[in-house]
């Protein structure tokens, strides 16, 4: 049976911090970037999953990149990585980085050099982005590294490029999107999330959830760039926090939307962020 996700006991649970809690209890992310000019993505998804309540954030960028990144943050830290090989060595020697995100800006060739070194670490991981579309040619290469503390985040698009035959499916009405992201998410032996009004979540043990943005929960203002960056930085920070890779994309869609309801029209992608707190004081948190 496939659940709908909306806001209650248990996901005022998951969310609420402990009155004795230190940063560290609530996870390190790191969020991967691309090169000069390409960061906007990857700090609107920094600066999502700080708010979401993430102990620490960190960027890591090529060094060109870094000074770009200095000028727009604060709190959230950074560092230079400039090959796969410095990944691996990063996440060998601290394993309190214990969330990576990969995509949003990065670009297809950085993606594809990064992605099998976050992969190799087995942290958790979302894959959103420049991390999908680098393996379209090559689904099953993925599918091979893949493991069950990944969430990919795609849109509908980005579905179809490495699950055609299912985005095809969805398409004629064959199979419903609940229906072909559960297929995707046993395909792919990790948790799907399919973006859209209607956002479909599926484990690889089969699990599904449904969160509806339409109606009287509508957020029509999410169509806007930058807010699918936003939405795949929540998941990494409710990752960092240890909430499983299905509970992380359920409650980020719903905490996703009720932000943009929050703000409502004139809505851009760095409001998303800023308006978790009043959703937070909403749940009663």
């Amino acid at each position: 049976m496939t659940r709908l996700i909306v806001a209650d006991a248990a996901m005022r649970n998951l969310l609420a911090k402990r009155e004795d809690a230190h940063k560290y209890v609530y996870g390190h992310a790191l969020v991967l970037s691309g090169g000069p000019g390409k960061g906007g993505a990857a700090r609107l998804a920094a600066r999502a999953a700080l708010r979401v309540g993430a102990g620490l954030v960190t960027v890591a960028a090529p060094q060109p990149a870094i000074a770009e990144h200095a000028a727009q943050l604060n709190a959230v830290m950074l560092t230079p990585l400039p090959d796969s090989y410095s990944l691996r060595g990063m996440l060998t020697q601290d394993k309190r980085l214990n969330a990576l995100l990969l995509g949003p800006g990065m670009g297809i060739n950085r993606a594809r050099e990064m992605v099998p070194a976050a992969l190799w670490a087995e942290r958790a991981t979302v894959l959103d982005a420049d991390a999908i579309t680098a393996f379209a040619e090559n689904p099953v290469q993925l599918f091979g590294m893949l493991h069950d503390k990944v969430v990919l985040t795609p849109h509908m698009g980005e579905f179809g490029r490495l699950f055609p035959d299912l985005a095809q499916a969805a398409k004629d009405g064959s199979l419903t999107h609940v229906e072909a992201t559960r297929h995707a998410a046993d395909r792919a032996g990790c948790t799907v999330l399919l973006k859209g009004a209607e956002t479909a979540i599926a484990s690889p043990t089969g699990e599904t959830a449904l969160h509806r943005a339409v109606g009287s929960t509508a957020a029509p203002w999410l169509a806007t760039a930058g807010s699918g960056d936003v939405l795949s930085g929540i998941v990494t920070g409710l990752l960092a926090r240890g909430l499983s890779p299905f509970e992380a994309a359920g409650t980020g869609a719903w905490l996703h939307a009720a932000a943009a309801r929050a703000y409502g029209p004139g809505l851009i992608s760095e409001d998303l962020p800023e308006m978790l707190p009043r959703v937070f004081a909403d749940l009663g948190l």
